[in-house]
């Protein structure tokens, strides 16, 4: 099932105030749970978690530059 544009411009747009902000705040949580890893461990962890994101929401983000 296909999103009409203006439901998933505002969809995007929810997500990237509300849902991008909760998520960093998870990732950050969640690496502070363990000892401090070497500077190259928690830089792959960060780049990681912060591609993991993107891929399901793939959909909603693409095409909102164009109606």
């Amino acid at each position: 099932m296909a999103l009409r544009y203006k439901t998933r411009k505002r969809l995007s747009l929810l997500i990237l105030i509300l849902g991008v902000p909760l998520y960093i705040i998870a990732a950050v949580s969640l690496v502070a749970q363990f000892d401090r890893p070497s500077i190259f461990v928690e830089l792959a962890i960060y780049v990681g978690l912060g591609v993991i994101w993107a891929f399901p929401l793939k959909a909603v983000f693409k095409g909102i530059g164009q109606p």
